[in-house]
């Protein structure tokens, strides 16, 4: 099990912090993501076997915010 740690832009209120959350969690091999609005970190938990960074970026953006 690995941790990464991204910076996302755009995320304001508990709604956008359900949907990035909502767009990681169903990724395979991801077993948990935690966020903190204030500062736009998102770290995820996951197996680098099952996922890895390219998807988390692409779910992130695809939902309408911006990994920095």
């Amino acid at each position: 099990m690995e941790k990464i740690t991204l910076t996302v832009k755009g995320m304001t209120c508990m709604g956008c912090v359900r949907s990035v959350k909502n767009v990681l969690e169903p990724i395979p091999g991801v077993s948990s993501v935690d966020i903190t609005l204030e500062n736009g970190q998102v770290v995820i938990a996951y197996d680098p076997a099952k996922s890895g960074v390219e998807q988390f970026t692409g779910a992130i953006n695809d939902a309408g915010y911006e990994v920095v």
